[in-house]
């Protein structure tokens, strides 16, 4: 069997601690996710700090906001990259989703975590 996917994520600020801490108290420590900030640096930084956090196989990068600077680094990075996927508009539900399905191949779980976090976001208390 192949080793689980691992993940980044990659938002704004303290954005990404805060969800993969929130996924940690629910799952535990064994996440497979990275949180990364794209705090203090430029499109190049984020792309080299994004290169060294999902490091040589394959992985998916989760981006908090689709038209900003962390997805537009990602994309970029996932172009000549093969192996990775990018889902952006990250929310909790998708990030326990990928947590708890991490052994599906790649493509398999993009799909899944990308549909889990559509199903996530509804109005509630009315």
């Amino acid at each position: 069997m192949s080793e689980p996917l691992r993940g980044v994520v990659l938002a704004h600020a303290d954005l990404a601690a805060a969800l993969v801490g929130a996924v940690e108290v629910i799952v535990g420590a064994d996440t497979g996710l990275t949180a990364l900030s794209n705090a203090g640096c430029d499109r190049a930084a984020i792309a080299v700090r994004l290169e060294a956090a999902v490091g040589a196989g394959p992985a998916v990068i989760f981006t908090d906001l689709a038209g900003g600077s962390c997805s537009m680094v990602a994309a970029t990075v996932a172009r000549r990259r093969p192996e990775l996927r990018v889902v952006a508009g990250v929310n909790l539900g998708m990030l326990l989703d990928f947590s708890f399905h991490r052994g599906e191949p790649l493509d398999a779980l993009t799909e899944r975590v990308t549909a889990a976090g559509r199903v996530a976001i509804r109005e509630v208390g009315r």
